[in-house]
């Protein structure tokens, strides 16, 4: 089989892993100074065909491709599992190694994000992982970034090493309960998972604690979970995530819809969620890490969430007695719970009322959507009209209308 015909399947079976975002590696280059030699090749800085963003703004085109996708386990959800029946490929470590430094000189990526199918046995797997890793970094100077996939049961000596190379490393915990795992994967060893987890969060605590110690992992650990292939609600869900991210200190969780695939087993489900439940779990996830909501809090409505708005402002629904708040008043805290106001408005809130009252203009001004936090807050030049927020006529006023939620998606 040709390069070419092997990068077609090999590109197209990586595309349901979604936990290759690159954010949160360092940047870094092979240009030097002036009259300096350039080191190395490659550069995570640039800007070029868009896979994925990091938190700065900065896009990150990836090369994203499995190494094969003949796998030895048969996970029911999965369209590369040993009983399916699609077209195989395998890269060589060579053809890996040529394929990621000449898309690189076309300009076409500026890094690698590699998975693969288990074959022979995970301790191959993995190593055959590390040495393209190993082999971009060493003998070519590759400096751009490297995204690897860990093989679940590998060594811990090759997944240390595995850090030493890859900007973040990951290992999917695919499905959010024991009992589902079990189900559907049954050769796949949750415990196993978490064990890996624990040793790459102890690796990276290290280096991170000891400066001289070599890099390992400096962007983190990710995962993904497979949403709407088992019966778990998005309350188990949620509960799955704050546990990985309190133990393990995770970069990212990913939320991944399941996608029906061809001969599917009778036990998964005929038609894929909708995307709209995806996009929520995400949002969701963003107020447990950045803006101090618990699970309780965002799910204290039912197991499932809101399809029709967003999890702030179904929150904020529920504790209209809450609002209206003093926006010259409120803490940090409590602003942070507003709809429509994020991190980044509230803290330029809490440095311009130092200096004078906050008006309509200036939220205006700082890009706040009025429509929406305008019946949540008083300014100096604005209260919300008597009853408003007792309405039932408030989530008409304030919720995107379905066509632009759709648009959105």
């Amino acid at each position: 089989m040709d390069i070419a015909r092997k990068l077609a399947i090999l590109a197209d079976a990586a595309k349901y892993d979604a936990s290759c975002a690159s954010s949160g590696t360092d940047k870094r280059h092979s240009a030097g100074g002036k009259g300096v030699r350039p080191q190395g090749l490659g550069s995570t800085e640039g800007a070029g065909i868009c896979h994925s963003y990091a938190p700065d703004g900065r896009c990150i085109s990836l090369l994203k491709i499995l190494l094969t996708n003949a796998c030895a386990f048969d996970c029911l959800y999965c369209v590369n599992r040993s009983s399916s029946n699609v077209p195989r490929a395998r890269f060589t470590v060579a053809e890996v190694v040529r394929l990621t430094l000449d898309f690189y000189r076309r300009n076409y990526i500026e890094g690698l994000f590699l998975s693969s199918g288990i074959v022979r046995s995970p301790d191959y797997t993995m190593e055959q992982v590390v040495r393209v890793a190993r082999t971009l970094r060493l003998e070519h100077g590759f400096k751009g970034y490297i995204h690897l996939k860990t093989i679940p049961d590998a060594s811990p000596e090759l997944l240390a090493e595995a850090g030493l190379y890859a900007d973040r490393l990951s290992i999917n915990v695919e499905l959010p309960t024991e009992t589902a795992l079990k189900q559907l994967a049954p050769e796949k060893d949750i415990r196993a998972v978490r064990r890996t987890m624990a040793g790459l969060r102890g690796r990276i605590d290290e280096a991170k604690a000891d400066r001289r110690a070599p890099r390992f992992s400096p962007a983190g650990q990710s995962t993904q979970m497979i949403i709407g292939a088992d019966a778990s609600d998005d309350r188990a869900i949620l509960g799955t995530s704050a546990n990985l991210y309190g133990s393990y200190r995770l970069k990212r969780i990913y939320y991944s819809a399941f996608s029906p695939i061809p001969d599917a087993n009778a036990r998964l489900p005929l038609q894929a969620p909708p995307l709209v439940r995806e996009h929520r779990l995400y949002q969701a996830d963003w107020l447990m890490r950045f803006y101090g909501f618990s699970v309780e809090e965002i799910t204290e409505g039912g197991g499932m969430l809101d399809l029709a708005v967003d999890p702030k402002l179904s929150w904020a629904l529920r504790h209209r007695d809450r609002f209206p708040l003093d926006i010259d008043r409120a803490s940090r805290e409590e602003l942070l719970r507003v709809p429509g106001l994020g991190k980044t408005v509230v803290e330029r809130i809490l440095s311009a009322r130092r200096f004078r009252a906050i008006r309509c203009e200036d939220l205006a001004r700082l890009k706040a959507p009025l429509r929406k936090v305008l019946p949540f807050l008083r300014l100096a030049d604005h209260s919300p009209s008597i009853g408003l927020l007792e309405s039932e006529r408030l989530l008409e006023r304030i919720a995107p209308p379905p066509r632009q939620m759709a648009l959105a998606l």
